[in-house]
């Protein structure tokens, strides 16, 4: 064990304390105070010194990762809510396919048309048209209308199922020109057949003919519509 020892040395009283700290020792008296204030420095207590100095860098926290925690936004969960509702929003494009199926059949198979006929056959017609052929709506959708209230089934189908999308999202706009072209459809066959008598073979034709592009506008209309809720 090293042992420290400590030599008194008398001081004059004359002496005054700044004197002390300007006053240099004698050679013998600095030889005395290092034989007695032996300090021994060893490569082990640097490496010591060294690695004290290094303690407090081990306990700093790692820098924080970035992760992704994969939370949803609004977004994301009002998609998922318009695919779970997708059947509501695509019924009245099949309750339109059904009427313009049940036209066809109507026309394919009956030889004789009698006035009623006729009729039920329009009134079909305008059902499945849904409001979009503007001639054919009543004075209360036409009021309507002319309030800046959207009556068109169709329309409205496209603003809801394209309403996450941006204006010049490709997809919105396909389903907003298939919308355009149904529309032209529904208007073009439900032109036909209140102005062509369809007691008239070569007249019925035209109408079953128009049915059929109606019916391939609907299918491409349901698809555009599909591709907005990406179903």
């Amino acid at each position: 064990m090293t042992t420290i020892g400590f030599r008194l040395i008398s001081v004059p009283s004359a002496v005054s304390p700044l004197s002390l700290l300007s006053h240099k020792p004698r050679d013998d008296q600095s030889q005395a105070l290092r034989h007695n204030l032996p300090i021994t420095t060893s490569r082990r207590g640097l490496t010591m010194l060294s690695f004290l100095s290094a303690m407090p860098s081990l306990f700093l926290p790692a820098p924080a990762t970035a992760f992704d925690i994969g939370i949803s936004g609004p977004k994301d969960w009002l998609r998922e809510q318009k695919k779970k509702a997708s059947r509501f929003l695509l019924a009245p494009i099949e309750a339109s396919r059904d009427s313009l199926h049940a036209v066809y059949l109507m026309l394919s198979n009956y030889s004789d048309y009698s006035n009623k006929d006729m009729e039920d056959v329009q009134r079909m017609l305008k059902s499945a048209a849904r409001d979009c052929v503007l001639k054919d709506r009543n004075s209360f959708v036409q009021f309507q209308a002319s309030t800046g209230v959207e009556v068109c089934t169709f329309q409205l189908i496209v603003k809801n199922a394209a309403s996450l999308l941006g204006n010049e999202d490709p997809i919105k706009l396909e389903a907003e020109s298939r919308l355009k072209d149904l529309v032209s459809s529904f208007t073009s066959l439900n032109s036909l057949a209140y102005e062509t008598d369809i007691q008239v073979n070569s007249n019925r034709q035209k109408v079953l003919d128009a049915v059929n592009d109606t019916i391939d506008s609907l299918d491409k209309f349901e698809k555009g519509i599909k591709d907005c809720l990406e179903i």
